[in-house]
């Protein structure tokens, strides 16, 4: 199946999802973070074939991130709406927002996150939730959770040591 490239659009996350992956899936939850909410609404912003639109919502709805709601009996229609799971996805689309405006938008930022209160524009970053204080490199790694096999920690291991030698040498 041929794929589509999004390289011409000035959606910043269009153009990230371009870079990591299969791009439909995500677009839908950005636009259903817009308010869109029914399969024509979908089709017509997304100029996406219902049969692939179909099976994405379906795939969405079966994973929890978008529940399928009736709002017509005749004939039967249906929304889309975002679950808490969809919901918590936010986040990473506007950590995308962020990274597709630093490194794809050679014309400029088309699509920009603003604080409604004030107006100005915000840049989203991540921070740790218990001090506030931003996730760098420098200041965070990632360890063995609680559920870590041998392995998991074994990879751990060998990727926190890499990166101790990383930092000796610089």
């Amino acid at each position: 199946m041929q794929r589509k490239s999004f390289e011409d659009k000035q959606c910043p996350i269009a153009r990230s999802l371009d870079r990591v992956g299969e791009w439909w899936s995500i677009l839908i939850l950005r636009d259903a973070f817009y308010g869109l909410s029914r399969f024509d609404e979908f089709q017509k912003h997304l100029e996406i074939a219902p049969n692939i639109l179909t099976r994405r919502l379906s795939g969405l709805v079966e994973e929890g991130l978008l529940e399928k709601v009736q709002y017509s009996e005749r004939p039967p229609r249906f929304e889309y709406h975002l679950t808490p799971r969809g919901r918590d996805f936010r986040p990473v689309l506007l950590a995308l927002l962020n990274w597709g405006n630093k490194h794809f938008s050679p014309e400029g930022e088309s699509v920009v996150l603003f604080n409604v209160e004030t107006g100005e524009r915000a840049e989203p970053i991540m921070v740790d939730a218990n001090t506030g204080q931003p996730i760098t490199p420098k200041s965070h790694v990632i360890g063995p959770g609680p559920a870590a096999g041998e392995k998991v920690k074994r990879s751990i291991s060998e990727l926190l040591e890499r990166r101790a030698k990383q930092v000796v040498q610089s």
